[in-house]
């Protein structure tokens, strides 16, 4: 099973017209304001001997933080222009980037393989999924995290859908970061709080640690506040019974 054709259009020519510059696409807000907090969230249940995964790492912005977390840090991406963007950021060369189609298991399995385990960190993928997409994206968290790793699980929930109506319908229409979005038709989808866990627990996740937060963006309202989106967190570690070894 692989990423649909639209899917992998919509993310390449998103990325192939982006520069890469951090902070230009809608999401990419600093680190400081989205790892970071993650991190800290994280922190009780995670080993930090471990290296981390950053799934859907984009311009590798957040990837190139959970560096100076972890002893390694790899970022993989579906859009080869994006892991393209993200290796040119990354000047000091303190993580690695690749190209990974997250519902290419057998993918997935060859960089487990690769790092052994790991820990993962999943911010906003699952709801940017095809929804047929979106339990293999969650097996993959299950497929890297071996028994020791924990996963970081952050999307946005149906409360979401106001905050960007509200940004949508600015007097003079949306802004550039949001027409973006659109043109390439890159459709954030509801993904109901109920949702999540099931689709964690089928994937064979265990969760661990839940909670409500704010995924700050990197467009600002018109008063100059920032845009954050209401979010559902979740710690998650591959669940006793389907561990490796059991």
């Amino acid at each position: 099973m692989s990423a649909s054709e639209r899917y992998v259009r919509a993310w390449e020519g998103f990325w192939a017209e982006n520069t890469g510059e951090p902070g230009e696409p809608f999401w990419d807000a600093d680190a400081t304001l989205t790892a970071a907090p993650h991190i800290a969230l994280f922190a009780a249940h995670v080993d930090r001997t471990l290296p981390i995964v950053d799934l859907g790492c984009g311009n590798g912005t957040q990837t190139r933080y959970l560096a100076g977390h972890f002893p390694r840090a790899v970022g993989v991406d579906l859009s080869a222009a994006a892991v393209a963007h993200a290796r040119r950021a990354d000047r000091d060369a303190v993580a690695e980037f690749e190209q990974l189609d997250l519902t290419d298991l057998e993918g997935v399995r060859r960089l487990g393989d690769r790092i052994g385990e790991a820990n993962v960190y999943l911010r906003a993928v699952l709801h940017q999924s095809d929804p047929d997409d979106r339990v293999p994206v969650a097996e993959a968290v299950s497929l890297l995290l071996g028994r020791r790793g924990r996963g970081f699980v952050v999307e946005p929930t149906a409360a979401a859908k106001a905050v960007l109506q509200q940004v949508a319908e600015r007097p003079g229409g949306p802004p550039e970061k949001l027409r973006q979005v659109r043109k390439h038709q890159l459709r954030p989808a509801e993904v109901a709080s109920g949702e999540l866990p099931e689709l964690l627990h089928e994937a064979g996740l265990e969760i661990l640690d839940q909670g409500e937060s704010d995924l700050a963006m990197s467009e600002r309202h018109p008063d100059g506040t920032r845009v954050a989106l209401p979010a559902h967190w979740f710690v998650v570690a591959v669940a006793e019974a389907v561990r490796p070894g059991s």
